[in-house]
């Protein structure tokens, strides 16, 4: 917004007029001059370029930068209405205000519509200070939203970016030390292997924290891989049966079920719109979790959908320890574990995981739960692909 428009957001005093650059599109000399006086009448200092026709205001605009145009509407040969199309084709924000000597409602309206931001009527001049003011005033929060806007795209697309970079460096460090990993792994287990009991009870300690750390450094960079290869890998989306999901889950995890004693039930289960193995990866791991942080009796799990305008909310309950409602938030973060290794194993990935699927797809998940008395994961998907939802653009 150019010194005008600020200096006509304070309040007016007599020491102070607040400046005003005004392009006036008018005929009439007379009228003119009326609306002028008005104007230094109310405080403005006025500095006018007048045209009178549409060549001249083309060019004037593109030559000058005014606060505000006030246009006739009626001019002999154009309409002053014509001038908005003008600013439109140049692509030019400048308030303009019709000033006219009778105007319909009809064509009042028809002025609003195609970006007039008020009328005054040469009849009504005393209105037209307050008119200015607000037209200013609009066209100040305008400016203030659009480089809102834009700040907000800009950081959008550097935390995309940003996000972007992350994800390939996870990629391609997990990738490229799994081959000298395995080495550490494979060596220090031949070591373990051969020199045990032949050395003294200090190299065997130290041998096996070794071979117990690179396993575990193992698995942690295979989780990673796993993670990172969410947001790249091109997951074709299709209609997923979830019933058939889970019963295939199921017989994957039909050992550590048998093993823990957990009955796993389910409702009748929809389709959804997604990849059929990351819908797989979210029961599954939900299960596993289930299934490893039970408590004293055995897991009873149990899971449900519901309609949910145009997604499916799907829930997965449990009988196990629970998580404090402070932690609700946490468990979602990857690598993040509420629990000592040595009590529960894991790197803490899976939940991130879920989460990283269900909001590849638009949905959210987030946790139910009170400390010792289970925990409910609710988790939402679409039920439909994208051209066949509601409102949906062809």
């Amino acid at each position: 917004m150019s010194g005008a428009g600020i200096k006509l957001e304070l309040q007016r005093s007599a020491e102070t007029k607040a400046k005003l650059q005004v392009l006036l599109v008018e005929d009439n000399p007379a009228d003119a001059e009326l609306m002028l006086r008005e104007l230094r009448k109310d405080g403005f200092e006025v500095s006018t370029t007048v045209v009178r026709t549409p060549g001249e205001f083309q060019r004037r605009i593109r030559e000058e930068s005014p606060d505000i145009i006030l246009a006739d509407y009626n001019l002999g040969e154009w309409r002053g209405v014509e001038a908005l199309q003008i600013l439109q084709a140049e692509g030019i924000d400048i308030p303009v205000i019709m000033v006219t000597g009778a105007l319909g409602d009809v064509a009042a309206v028809e002025c609003i519509k195609q970006g007039a931001t008020d009328y005054v009527l040469k009849d009504g001049l005393a209105r037209l200070p307050e008119a200015i003011r607000s037209a200013l005033r609009e066209k100040h929060e305008r400016s203030l939203r659009h480089q809102a806007e834009g700040d907000l795209a800009r950081k959008v697309e550097e935390l995309a970016r940003s996000n972007a970079d992350l994800e390939q460096f996870a990629y391609v460090a997990s990738h490229d030390l799994q081959e000298p990993l395995r080495m550490v792994v494979a060596y220090t287990q031949l070591l373990s292997e051969r020199y045990h009991g032949k050395l003294d009870a200090d190299a065997d300690k130290f041998l096996g924290y070794a071979s117990e750390g690179a396993q575990r450094m193992q698995v942690l960079i295979h989780d990673l891989l796993a993670f990172s290869r969410i947001g790249r890998q091109d997951a074709v989306s299709e209609n997923v049966d979830c019933k058939v999901v889970v019963e295939e889950v199921l017989q994957a995890l039909a050992s550590a079920t048998r093993e823990s004693g957990a009955v796993v039930t389910h409702t009748v289960l929809p389709a959804v719109w997604a990849n059929r193995t990351q819908v797989a990866q979210v029961f599954q791991n939900l299960i596993q979790n289930a299934i490893k942080f039970r408590g004293k009796e055995p897991p009873l799990i149990s899971i449900q959908a519901e309609k949910a305008g145009q997604q499916w909310r799907f829930s997965v309950s449990d009988n196990g320890i629970g998580i404090a409602p402070e932690y609700a938030e946490n468990i979602f973060v990857v690598f993040q574990r509420l629990h000592a290794r040595g009590e529960y194993p894991g790197n803490g990935i899976g939940l991130a995981i879920c989460k990283k699927i269900v909001e590849r797809y638009g949905g959210r998940i987030w946790v139910e739960a009170q400390p010792g008395s289970g925990s409910i994961f609710k988790f939402t998907l679409p039920s439909r692909g994208p051209d066949e939802r509601v409102g949906a653009r062809p």
